[in-house]
């Protein structure tokens, strides 16, 4: 997709939409009236500790479409769905500022770590409703995202 500056982001797309880590469910995209695609927010399982979560990555909207409100549409009908599924804790490696917006603040709030070393204010967790306090520790995310 345009949205970012290489093709690193579409592998990785194609590659998880492979992988059994995919969960085609909760991941959304847009089209417009034409039938191409303008957006997409891909949630994926993720584990963290002994327990499990969901990777929310990559969100990504065609330079077009951008600053018209299509990421904010698709990243709330992901977190919708992975609500609906009942799932309990979404992570993202993100703009804080942008994520803030959806409810996402730093993950060392939850007892949540990256496996990699990031600024903590980027790497951050979003509890959903039937979150219970777990999972906690690290994150271990799928395979396809070790080529980025």
């Amino acid at each position: 997709m345009a949205a970012f500056p290489g093709p690193e982001e579409a592998d990785l797309v194609d590659a998880l939409r492979r992988d059994p880590a995919f969960l085609p469910d909760l991941s959304v995209v847009a089209v417009d009236a034409r039938g191409v695609v303008i957006g997409h927010a891909l949630l994926t399982r993720l584990k963290i500790g002994n327990g499990r979560g969901l990777a929310l990555a990559p969100v990504a909207v065609a330079p077009e479409w951008q600053r018209k409100g299509i990421g904010t549409l698709v990243v709330r009908a992901a977190l919708d769905a992975a609500e609906q599924a009942g799932e309990k804790l979404v992570v993202v490696l993100g703009d804080p500022a942008y994520y803030a917006r959806f409810g996402f603040g730093p993950a060392a709030r939850h007892g949540v770590s990256g496996p990699f070393p990031v600024d903590a204010a980027y790497f951050q967790t979003l509890p959903l409703s039937g979150y219970d306090g777990t999972p906690k520790g690290v994150c271990r995310y799928p395979t396809p995202f070790a080529a980025v």
